[in-house]
C-alpha cells in the first residue's frame, strides 16, 4: 500500500481534490467567490476549483507535518506583497480560509484538535485514522493508475 509520500505532491493534492468535491460533500462556503488569499494577493483566484485544492493541500500538510495550527499554515499559504515602489515584503495567508477548512475536516473527522502532552508541545490540528487512511487510498490509487499506464 503506498502512502502520501510516495506519490508526487501535485498529483496527490488533485487527485484528493477531486474527491473532496465529487464524493466527500466538501462544501464550498458561499464567500470563497468573491474574497482574497491573502492580502498579499492582488484578485481573487480564476480557479473555480480552488476551494477544493487548498483543502486538499491543507490535509496533506497536515499529514506530513502535523500537528499543525492555523498560524504556521498561513505562513505556509502566504506570499511577497507588490508595494509599489518599495521592496516587497512577506505576508501571511487568509485565516478564515483554513480555519473554515480545519472545521469541515472536522465535522468528516479527517482532523481532530492536538492535545498538549509532555513529548508533543505543539498545538494545532492532527490526521486521524479515517484522514490517514484516505490518503493513503489515493496514493496508492495513483501509483496503480501509473502502474498500468506504462
Amino acid at each position: 500500500m503506498a502512502t502520501v509520500y510516495d506519490v508526487s505532491a501535485p498529483d496527490l493534492i488533485e487527485a484528493a481534490a477531486k474527491d473532496l468535491k465529487e464524493k466527500q460533500k466538501f462544501t464550498r462556503p458561499e464567500w470563497t467567490k468573491f474574497v482574497k488569499t491573502g492580502v498579499h494577493a492582488e484578485r481573487c483566484p480564476e480557479n473555480p476549483d480552488w476551494w477544493w485544492i487548498r483543502a486538499a493541500s491543507v490535509l496533506r500538510k497536515i499529514y506530513i507535518n502535523g500537528p499543525v495550527g492555523v498560524s504556521r499554515l498561513r505562513t505556509v499559504y502566504g506570499g511577497r506583497k507588490n508595494r509599489g515602489s518599495k521592496p516587497e515584503k512577506f505576508r501571511r495567508g487568509a485565516g478564515k480560509i483554513i480555519r473554515t477548512i480545519l472545521q469541515e475536516f472536522d465535522e468528516l473527522n479527517f482532523t481532530k484538535k492536538a492535545v498538549k502532552t509532555q513529548t508533543q508541545l505543539a498545538k494545532g490540528r492532527a490526521i486521524t485514522k479515517e484522514g490517514q487512511s484516505y490518503l493513503d487510498k489515493i496514493a496508492t490509487d495513483i501509483m496503480l493508475s501509473k502502474k498500468e499506464i506504462e
